[in-house]
């Protein structure tokens, strides 16, 4: 009997008798981990966990700052999954693009004092700056990844040396609005005073709407690619550039639009982090090797996937920075390499 078979007529047999099949399992799975979790959020914890993991407040406050840090670099590695994940445009000057954003944002908030103003900024300038460089860079290198790669990254040193010189080695941080700024409190009890009242976690308020303009734009980026016009015109002119090209539509005008999307939110991304961290030289480099393992864990040219390396990552870095401060940084490589070895496409990659 082919062995196949066989494991699907047990399966079948399972399940016509009552017994558990893979989706049960998986959900039962999940209601203990909301279960876990909802007692790790509301009760009180014991001496001996507090003791293990530092202090309720320590543990959750790495968990909230690992999935803030995760808006962000999804917010980077949006960009550029879709320029290296989707199109396989090599562009090692992404991180420029995230700093440029920043500088640019920084300067148009403290002159007008309006961040929204300088929020627009920064997605618009290196939107049309991501269409420059489609239309004078990439479409002279279509398929040649090698010059791609040593153009793309001559471009980042000039970038780095130019801003260096205009905006000096200083560290600056992009002032926010009054109504963003602050703090909330949130249904996580931290411990419970002598007479009985219980004390609330309090967390950045700005960092919470990082992380909800992460999944805002991860829905609305999903859907373009999944259910609009648009999207499908991307996915085929990458899976097959002549055939869109002959039903009339102008493959070069819906690449631009793609590099004018990854790199507006490169630039988006720009301003956000220099709100809630600073800008300062060095940061390019940082978010460029982000969005790399980003986009390397979670698979290339999938959104879903970014998000979920996103996740990985910038969890990993916080809750290593305050468990284990000296390898903190490795278990971001390790993550990388334990997922290169059981799924080297990547977690939603395709094969």
């Amino acid at each position: 009997m082919n062995l196949s078979n066989g494991y699907s007529e047990a399966g079948a047999a399972v399940l016509a008798g009552g017994g558990l099949n893979r989706r049960h399992v998986w959900i039962l799975a999940a209601l203990v981990l909301a279960a876990v979790l909802a007692w790790l959020i509301f009760a009180i914890w014991p001496a001996w966990l507090a003791a293990v993991l530092i202090s309720k407040k320590a543990f959750f406050s790495a968990i909230l700052n690992g999935l803030t840090l995760s808006g962000l670099y999804f917010l980077v590695a949006s960009g550029f999954t879709l320029v290296f994940g989707l199109m396989r445009n090599v562009n090692l000057a992404h991180g420029s693009l995230y700093l440029l954003g920043a500088y640019i944002g920084y300067e148009v908030t403290t002159r007008t004092g309006y961040w929204l103003l300088g929020v627009a900024a920064g997605f618009a300038v290196l939107a049309v700056i991501g269409i420059a460089m489609q239309v004078f860079v990439f479409r002279h290198l279509e398929g040649d990844d090698l010059r791609q790669t040593l153009v793309t990254l001559g471009i980042s040193i000039v970038a780095a040396d130019l801003m260096l010189a205009i905006w000096t080695g200083a560290t600056y941080q992009i002032p926010m609005p009054n109504w963003l700024d602050g703090a909330v409190t949130l249904p996580i009890v931290t411990a419970v005073r002598s007479n009985g009242v219980p004390v609330f976690l309090r967390y950045t308020f700005f960092r919470l709407i990082v992380l909800a303009m992460a999944i805002v734009i991860g829905i609305g980026l999903w859907f373009m690619l999944n259910r609009t016009r648009v999207g499908m015109m991307i996915r085929a002119g990458v899976d097959d550039r002549a055939m869109l090209s002959a039903s009339g539509i102008n493959v070069h005008a819906v690449f631009a639009i793609v590099f004018a999307i990854g790199a507006g939110l490169a630039g988006f991304a720009g301003v956000i982090g220099g709100s809630v961290l600073s800008v300062a030289p060095g940061e390019d480099v940082r978010y460029l090797l982000a969005s790399l393992v980003v986009v390397i864990v979670g698979g290339m040219g999938s959104i879903t996937g970014a998000a979920i390396g996103a996740l990985l990552i910038g969890l990993a870095e916080q809750i290593g920075l305050v468990y284990f401060p000296t390898y903190g940084v490795v278990l971001t490589f390790v993550i990388m390499v334990a997922v290169l070895a059981l799924r080297p496409q990547g977690i939603m990659g395709r094969l």
